[in-house]
């Protein structure tokens, strides 16, 4: 068994308050669960309008699928326009 963990820090630019920057975190965090079945949690930041830090842990059988499933869940955060990625991070435990 591998797990892999992939630390995401984000800016939020569009939010002018706590309550919009975890509306657009609620929803991302549930979109990458339910489509890549990783867990995710905020990490840092709470307490930031437009800054926040997400961990998402891959757990499989194989280093190349765990690989392939943190490029498609880095991809997919790329990819979400109320985002950008600041920087991140990838280990194994």
């Amino acid at each position: 068994m591998l797990v892999k963990l992939l630390t995401v820090d984000l800016l939020i630019p569009g939010s002018s308050s706590l309550k919009e920057k975890r509306f657009v975190l609620k929803s991302l965090k549930e979109r990458l669960r339910s489509r890549f079945n990783v867990s995710v949690a905020e990490v840092d930041y709470q307490e930031k309008w437009q800054r926040c830090m997400i961990a998402v842990a891959i757990v499989g059988c194989d280093r190349e699928s765990v690989d392939g499933t943190c490029s498609q869940v880095r991809r997919f955060i790329e990819g979400d326009h109320r985002v950008e990625l600041a920087d991140a991070l990838e280990e194994f435990r």
